[in-house]
């Protein structure tokens, strides 16, 4: 794989006057053949999970004949107008959240949402709101990385808790350790109330999954904490997760978006459909680990998978 520092440094320092896509008279451009160039640059948000999935991106195209190189942007704000302009050629994205994002951007910040928990409806809407923007999305996998909730194993077993439905039922109080947004997101407190019933007492906040919030969990501070589906350090604080069974989060399953006058091609569309049949969620969760616990090379835990896996020589 080429790491074209230089490049990937001017690239960075042109996103940053990157404020729109495509303008509205080259619209049309979107139903030019899709492209195929040979260098295509593969871009990251930034974290842990998101570096893995843009190096296994990048060494699966590679070995399907393309040159690579990769770039982190972690603002939403900038690489995506860079994606529409061809300056980014592929991301990993979350089906729903970037559907909600693209909405947003398209018919302004006081549009209802459109990502659901059906993965169908979030596709159909995500899809139809990115090609207009010269963007394909492609077929997501099994891997999704949702908002979840965590109870201490020991907090679990005393009150008989396995799901959200049992803890809205169980009448007890609980205070959640979460981003301060979390009172306003229809997917956090609100929906916790509306759609489970559980009496939430107070927001600390304590940020999404971070080592902080769950330690007030464990220490029985916090009797709940918000992290994510693919959270592999649950463990280590003693930590379960209940599960979502009124499916209050969103079909957030990871898909590649690509730009398509520049990766639109069927070999692009192929080479990172292998991962689709293999990559799961707890994989994830395992990578994930592997990287922040273990201080492994995203690069090497991504190649690693991948030829465990049979996908790569």
């Amino acid at each position: 794989m080429r790491l074209r520092a230089a490049a990937a440094a001017a690239l960075l320092l042109a996103l940053t006057a990157c404020t729109t896509g495509p303008s509205l008279e080259d619209r049309g451009e979107v139903t030019a053949p899709p492209g195929d160039s040979r260098h295509l640059t593969i871009g990251s948000a930034g974290f842990t999970e998101s570096d893995l999935l843009a190096q296994m991106y990048a060494q699966l195209l590679n070995q399907a004949g393309y040159q690579t190189s990769l770039i982190t942007v972690a603002n939403r704000e900038l690489y995506e107008p860079a994606l529409e302009s061809g300056q980014i050629d592929v991301v990993p994205e979350y089906a729903a959240t970037f559907a909600d994002w693209l909405n947003a951007k398209t018919n302004g910040p006081d549009a209802p949402p459109v990502g659901s928990p059906d993965l169908t409806t979030t596709m159909r809407a995500l899809r139809r709101l990115a090609t207009p923007r010269g963007l394909t999305v492609l077929d997501p996998g099994r891997a999704v990385d949702q908002n979840a909730f965590a109870v201490t194993a020991a907090y679990a077993r005393r009150h008989h808790l396995r799901t959200l439905s049992d803890l809205g039922a169980s009448g007890l109080k609980v205070r959640l350790a979460a981003g301060d947004e979390c009172v306003q997101r229809p997917y956090c407190e609100p929906g916790l109330k509306k759609v489970y019933g559980i009496d939430i007492t107070g927001i600390d906040p304590k940020g999404v999954g971070t080592t902080q919030a769950k330690r007030a969990v464990q220490s029985g501070q916090d009797q709940m904490v918000l992290t994510t589906t693919t959270d592999a350090t649950l463990d280590q604080f003693g930590l379960v997760l209940l599960a979502d069974d009124r499916h209050l989060q969103n079909a957030d399953y990871v898909v590649p978006v690509v730009n398509r006058s520049r990766a639109g091609s069927e070999r692009v569309t192929k080479a990172l459909g292998k991962l689709n049949d293999v990559l799961t969620t707890a994989d994830l969760a395992s990578m994930n680990q592997q990287v922040d616990s273990w201080r492994r090379l995203a690069q090497d835990v991504a190649r690693t998978y991948l030829r465990d896996k049979g996908l790569l020589k």
